[in-house]
């Protein structure tokens, strides 16, 4: 069970080589650098200053040659892992995907009662997206325009997401946790919670929210209903 986010933010801090590693592994086909940690370094760099850039003038506005220059990489060499910002987009989705499901997968598998799971889902989530804002506000934004594989790709991680909810609350209403409520309306609801936290952080620190007090209001306000007359 994750305690609290500082707890967490040390954990993650460890795996994030690892989630690079993987993407290279997963994208080896587009890029020419072989040497692996050479090119795990360079992926680093490359996510950082795109979604820096991203989210500081926008990612249409945001050319190769800026990122060159945030980056620190010549032309050539950002050409080594990308074509074009098409590409680019594949890097930073693949990235967010592969930490975002293991990173939900790996709390719940080791947390054994329902309510407890369902809380380490909420925390997970919200974590990595206090975490990991640049990420999550960036894929929310550039939704709409995404080429149409890396869209669908989108859609089927967000519903992959709810799953993982809609799952642990199944479960809750046939060991008879929870009432006989829609599981998938309740993790509907659950995403759109969380994603208001990435979407408007400033409501929330103005309001003198931290993500540990979030977290626990939108258990509150999940198991309000769902323990409502069982």
């Amino acid at each position: 069970m994750i305690e609290n986010y500082e707890a967490f933010r040390g954990e993650l801090s460890l795996s994030k080589e690892g989630v690079i590693r993987d993407v290279y592994r997963q994208n080896k086909d587009r890029i020419s650098i072989k040497k692996e940690a050479t090119a795990v370094k360079s992926l680093v760099r490359i996510i950082e200053s795109t979604l820096r850039l991203a989210n500081s003038k926008g990612f249409h506005a945001m050319t190769l040659r800026d990122l060159c220059a945030d980056s620190g990489m010549s032309m050539g060499g950002l050409y080594a892992y990308i074509r074009n910002k098409d590409d680019l987009i594949h890097l930073i989705q693949s990235h967010g995907f592969i930490i975002t499901r293991r990173t939900l997968l790996h709390y719940t598998s080791q947390v054994e009662g329902t309510r407890d799971r369902l809380f380490a889902a909420i925390k997970a989530h919200l974590y990595l997206s206090e975490q990991m804002r640049a990420w999550f506000y960036f894929s929310y934004m550039e939704a709409k325009s995404l080429p149409a594989q890396e869209k669908r790709d989108a859609i089927a991680i967000e519903l992959e997401i709810e799953e993982i909810f809609m799952g642990v609350i199944e479960d809750g209403i046939k060991m008879g946790v929870y009432g006989a409520k829609n599981a998938r309306l309740v993790s509907s609801m659950i995403k759109a919670l969380l994603q208001d936290w990435y979407l408007k952080r400033r409501k929330y620190r103005d309001q003198g929210v931290a993500v540990d007090g979030y977290a626990v209001f939108v258990r509150d306000v999940v198991e309000s209903y769902l323990l409502w007359e069982r």
